[in-house]
């Protein structure tokens, strides 16, 4: 749903394998994905000697499947987390470098809508400072349908922490800076890995995050809240999600624009209009860098950050 589209919608590349052996998958990869081969075996897919391989796979396979490409010669985009281990995602940093083959990690949601919003309002200073970032993604679910996610615990990367968690921590490191210090209340209401968690941030400026990411929660609150010491910015979810899974192209009139947010000052409250969420700009600026030299959309530094928060938390509670 995610990686599949948007690399479709460029034409810069070309899907050319789908490994799975599940007989569902198998048939899904063959009527979204005509053109592209499907194989049960990474080994078949790596003799083939692809110049990118997309990793994502169930979060504890991360890094071996990563390692595996990136030695068959291959430049490695691993969802996120990018693995469950923060010294293992250490080391896999350090071989590709070592190799110097391109490894990125898709932290889509830095292409939001709200959080291109955000950031422009930050550039033009009409928040003043910032003083809280309250960031939510609250979902509920009656039952995980995803067998791995059932049985897969925090070490294996399991857990609502490391699978929606990331993206909002992601975001508040992304706009904050480094965290010192961190309070948390990790639960599991169903039972297995934890599916309710509230984390509050203090970053080295000062500013604090709140972080509310939940699959047990009915009525969710507000996507995004950002308090300044000028204005107050509210902003709803972003829609590319809803719009990938209904079968909506990148390239088509009305994709990722959602609701506009709102400005809240002293003076009053005004609509911010909202940019469109373009999570096509994370394999639109690598193929920039695979073809043309230059960054990666996401820094796996910035990935390993993440893990190490995440993987703190779990050790402290």
């Amino acid at each position: 749903m995610f990686h599949g589209p948007l690399i479709a919608d460029d034409d810069r590349y070309s899907l050319d394998l789908v490994v799975t052996s599940d007989p569902a998958r198998v048939a899904d990869a063959a009527r979204l994905h005509p053109q592209a081969r499907v194989v049960a075996d990474l080994d078949e897919a790596l003799a083939a000697r692809p110049d990118l391989v997309v990793v994502a796979s169930p979060p504890a396979t991360h890094v071996p499947v990563a390692r595996a490409a990136l030695d068959a010669g291959c430049a490695v985009v691993v969802d996120k987390p990018l693995g469950p281990d923060p010294a293992e995602a250490r080391a896999l940093i350090a071989h590709a470098e070592d190799l110097g083959r391109p490894l990125t990690v898709f932290h889509n949601r830095r292409w939001d809508s709200e959080s291109l919003t955000l950031r422009r309002l930050l550039a033009a200073g009409a928040l003043g400072r910032v003083r809280r970032l309250e960031s939510r993604l609250e979902r509920w679910k009656s039952a995980e349908t995803k067998p791995w996610k059932a049985a897969a615990t925090w070490r294996d990367g399991g857990g609502v922490l490391f699978d929606l968690g990331s993206h909002l921590l992601d975001q508040a490191l992304l706009l904050l800076g480094p965290v010192s210090d961190v309070h948390a209340e990790v639960a599991s209401v169903r039972g297995g890995a934890d599916d309710d968690v509230f984390l509050s941030l203090t970053h080295a400026d000062g500013a604090r995050s709140h972080i509310w990411v939940s699959t047990t929660t009915a009525d969710p609150g507000p996507r995004l809240r950002v308090v300044g010491t000028d204005a107050t910015f509210v902003a709803s979810g972003d829609v590319q999600e809803a719009q990938l899974a209904g079968g909506m192209r990148p390239s088509e009139p009305g994709y990722g624009r959602g609701e506009d947010g709102l400005l809240v000052t002293p003076d009053g409250s005004r609509p911010v209009p909202s940019e469109p969420g373009r999570y096509q700009d994370f394999y639109g600026l690598l193929a920039d860098a695979l073809l043309h030299g230059g960054p990666p959309p996401v820094d796996p530094r910035d990935a390993l950050a993440v893990v190490e928060l995440v993987e703190g938390v779990h050790r402290a509670v």
